[in-house]
């Protein structure tokens, strides 16, 4: 009789999985020893001193719950605290006076940042969509999208996003895809500062967009991780949502509070569900907030507290909120400011090739058109880290590295045209 086998869980069943990219490059940085290493990867916003910052407006915040008398650590509710997802909604769709918020055809769920919020839509689509069960993600996008849709058993395809000839957005090839696509797919779009591209549609070609959309009875799922972040506007970066929404269309939105609140750790996030106008579309969003209700349950139970507190505090806050506006200016602004500082410096340079595509990008990410072989070498050469597309995170630049950082792109270019 042979002995029992130690496990069950054999390799051919469960082989060695790969290390996710970005954290195994975080993991690389980190035990770099050079000084004058770079982190060019990771999405967090850095300061000058390329520390993190915490928002002085979280710090007051953070004060206004320290010293609540009636602040305890029981249960939230499933769907979180109304106070947070009431505001967050009114945030992403446009204010109290959204036609989805004041016809009460909106529902949210608080979520595990935006991460939780995506994961909720896939599984909410993956158990009711009657529609073609595939969705649509730009080339490239964040490469979270695929597991998580993956994981749900919905299956993903690719539309054009990105174009390498200009470095910026393909989108002849965008809309012919999506009108391509079988009616009633779902179409998973970046409502600003496009992760890793730093490309935006204009709001002419998101109106192009939305009437393809329409033609084909297409489901638009927003991500949104950046509002306020990317020009340091709520109400600009808001414009493609706010448009679908008053277009009538049925929508949803997974939104992140991790960026423009600088809260990466507290995963706090908001899931919304937005249906047509009708005259039962009181009755549509009740039953679709219940079965979110049973879904967030069976997983997670109940949201976590103090990142949602923290937003909540502040957006529910006049003056909180002016002061928070303030902030996003300041890391929107500082931001663009290197955009325009590494462009100068390569240009000033006489780096090959065209750089206009680093300020005509928004947002944290700039995907400046390195190749691998390049993004490698500059790596092992000047100890600059970035994933291997060649994204770097513009909130890595400050004003102590962004030339040392151009003179090593200079140089890489130069040796590996």
């Amino acid at each position: 009789m042979s002995p029992p086998s130690a496990t069950s869980f054999t390799a051919d069943l469960v082989p060695q999985a790969p290390e996710d990219a970005l954290f195994g490059l975080m993991r690389a940085y980190r035990a770099d020893e050079n000084p004058n290493k770079v982190d060019l990867g990771i999405g967090a916003y850095r300061d000058d001193n390329a520390k993190p910052w915490v928002l002085p407006v979280v710090k007051k915040a953070d004060e206004v719950l320290r010293n609540d008398p009636e602040l305890n650590h029981e249960y939230a509710p499933i769907a979180g605290l109304p106070a947070f997802t009431g505001k967050a909604a009114e945030l992403i769709l446009g204010g109290a006076d959204s036609p989805a918020v004041k016809e009460k055809r909106v529902t949210s769920v608080q979520t595990i940042s935006g991460t939780g919020a995506v994961h909720l839509g896939a599984l909410f689509l993956s158990r009711f969509y009657p529609g073609t069960k595939k969705v649509y993600l730009s080339n490239p996008t964040w490469a979270n999208h695929n597991q998580i849709f993956g994981n749900v058993g919905v299956p993903v395809a690719q539309y054009p996003y990105f174009s390498a000839e200009s470095r910026g957005l393909d989108f002849e090839g965008m809309k012919s895809a999506i009108l391509e696509a079988p009616e009633r797919s779902v179409i998973l779009l970046h409502a600003c500062a496009h992760n890793p591209t730093g490309v935006d549609p204009t709001f002419e070609q998101w109106k192009e967009l939305a009437a393809i959309i329409r033609q084909k009875s297409h489901f638009p799922f927003f991500d949104c991780a950046y509002q306020g972040f990317a020009t340091g506007d709520l109400s600009k970066d808001n414009a493609a949502v706010r448009y679908f929404v008053e277009q009538g269309f049925e929508l949803m939105v997974a939104q992140s509070f991790a960026k423009n609140f600088g809260l990466y750790g507290e995963r706090a996030g908001c899931f919304h569900f937005v249906t047509g106008p009708a005259p039962d579309a009181e009755s549509t969003i009740s039953r679709i907030a219940s079965q979110l209700a049973i879904l967030q349950r069976s997983e997670i139970s109940n949201p976590p507290l103090y990142g949602a507190r923290i937003a909540a505090t502040v957006m529910n806050d006049p003056a909180l909120f002016a002061e928070w506006e303030d902030n996003l200016r300041t890391m929107s602004g500082r931001i663009i400011s290197m955009r325009q500082a590494l462009r100068g410096q390569l240009e000033k340079l006489g780096t090959p090739g065209s750089w206009n595509h680093i300020t005509d990008q928004i947002g944290m990410f700039s995907y400046t058109g390195l190749t691998e072989a390049q993004v490698l070498k500059i790596r092992s050469d000047a100890h600059i880290y970035m994933t291997k597309n060649g994204r770097i995170s513009m909130a890595g630049l400050n004003t102590k590295n962004v030339d040392y950082v151009a003179k090593a792109i200079d140089k890489v270019v130069r040796e590996l045209q």
